[in-house]
C-alpha cells in the first residue's frame, strides 16, 4: 500500500486544493461535434490532518445510477473538520452514457474496459487515460459503484481481490453481505488500479436507470465504514447489524434450458443447494415445463428481470464458497443491509 500522505497542494486538471479545503473541479476529457467540451464534475475534500486519498467513482457505466446517488449522500454527509487525508468524489465517470441513459460510449464501447488507456486511441480510451492520470494514480485507494446490467438486479455485493490482505480487510469492513473473490479483468478499472497499487473495492448492487433507497443506504454505510476504518474518518457509527459475509470463491450463471416465459421461485440472497428447484420456464398456456435447477450450492446475487428467455439465456447468477467459506443465514437469505 501506498504511504499515507496529504500534500500541501493537490491538484486535479488545472485546479490547486488545499488542506482544509473543498472544491468542485471540472475535469475536461473530450470535446462535441460543435467543440462544446465536456467535463467531468469531480469534488475533493480535504481535511487538515494527514490521512490516505480515497476516490469513489459512479456510472463507468452510464445507466448504472445507483451510486451517483450514494455519492451525492456521501458529499452531503461529509464535513471537512471530520476527515483526515483527501476523499475525491466522482458521481459520473461516463457522461455520454449517462446522458443518453446508456451503459456505453457513442461508439458502443465498454469504458471499463478501456483502461489504462492512452492519450491518442479511442473516445474510451482518452478517457481512461486522463482519470488514471488526474485522480487514480494520485490515490492510496479506490470504490468504484455499480449496479447489474440493464434488466438485471444484484444483491449489493463486493468484487475484490482479496488474496491481498489489505484489499480483504477493506471488502470486510464494507459490510457487504456477500464478498466475491474476483480475478481481474483486462481493461477494467480495478485492474488499471491494482497495477498502480491502490486498494480498491469494486460494489454492485441494484438496477440500471433506478435509485433503489435499499441499495443506496447499503452502499453509503459501505463507503464510510471504509472510510473510518482506514483512518479517514475521525467519527462514524454504523448503526447497521454487521452479519458475517459469505465469502465466495467463483460464480456462475444458471441459463435457461428452453425457451419461453418463467417464473422464479427464488430471491436474491437466498441460499440454494446443489440441483434445487428455482425456477420454471413454460409456455403462453403454462405447459410444456422446463424446471430450472441450480449445479452447485451458493447465494443468489443477480437475476434477470425479464421473464421472457431465449434457451441458453442468462437467469440467475449464483455466488459459490467450494466449501471454503460460510455464512450467517437469516431465514435462509443472506441480510441485504
Amino acid at each position: 500500500m501506498k504511504k499515507k500522505v496529504n500534500p500541501a497542494k493537490f491538484k486535479i486538471g488545472n485546479q490547486i486544493i488545499l488542506k482544509g479545503e473543498r472544491k468542485r473541479v471540472k475535469l475536461e476529457i473530450a470535446s462535441l461535434y460543435d467543440y462544446t467540451k465536456i467535463n467531468i464534475p469531480i469534488e475533493v475534500i480535504r481535511g487538515l490532518e494527514d490521512g490516505p486519498i480515497m476516490f469513489i467513482s459512479a456510472a463507468i457505466h452510464g445507466d448504472e445510477i445507483n451510486g451517483t446517488e450514494i455519492i451525492k449522500r456521501i458529499s452531503q454527509r461529509i464535513k471537512k473538520k471530520s476527515l483526515k487525508g483527501t476523499l475525491i468524489l466522482i458521481p459520473v465517470v461516463n457522461l455520454f452514457g449517462f446522458y443518453n441513459k446508456s451503459r456505453y460510449l457513442p461508439d458502443r464501447k465498454d469504458l471499463n474496459r478501456c483502461f489504462p488507456g492512452t492519450r491518442n486511441g479511442s473516445l474510451g480510451s482518452q478517457i481512461a487515460n486522463v482519470f488514471m492520470k488526474e485522480i487514480v494514480s494520485k490515490c492510496t485507494h479506490g470504490i468504484d459503484l455499480h449496479t447489474g446490467a440493464i434488466h438485471r438486479t444484484n444483491l449489493p455485493q463486493i468484487r475484490a481481490c482479496i488474496d491481498d490482505h489489505q484489499t480483504k480487510k477493506m471488502a470486510l469492513s464494507f459490510g457487504a453481505p456477500v464478498i466475491i473473490n474476483s480475478k481481474l479483468r483486462d481493461g477494467s478499472l480495478r485492474e488499471a488500479a491494482r497495477k498502480k497499487k491502490v486498494n480498491f473495492l469494486l460494489f454492485e448492487g441494484g438496477e440500471a436507470l433506478r435509485f433503489q433507497d435499499k441499495i443506496v443506504k447499503a452502499g453509503l454505510n459501505g463507503c464510510l465504514s471504509v472510510m473510518k476504518d482506514i483512518g479517514m474518518l475521525k467519527t462514524y457509527e454504523n448503526k447497521t447489524v454487521k452479519n458475517l459475509p459469505f465469502i465466495a470463491q467463483s460464480s456462475y450463471w444458471v441459463r435457461a434450458p428452453h425457451s419461453g416465459s418463467f417464473r422464479i421461485l427464488k430471491k436474491p440472497g437466498e441460499h440454494v443447494e446443489a440441483k434445487e428447484l428455482l425456477a420454471v420456464v413454460s409456455d403462453p398456456f403454462g405447459e410444456n415445463p422446463y424446471n430450472v435447477y441450480s449445479k452447485e450450492a451458493g447465494v443468489i446475487v443477480g437475476l434477470s428481470e425479464i421473464p421472457l428467455v431465449n434457451k441458453g439465456d442468462a437467469m440467475i447468477h449464483i455466488a459459490t464458497s467450494h466449501g471454503n467459506a460460510k455464512t450467517k443465514l437469516k431465514n435462509n437469505i443472506v441480510d441485504v443491509i
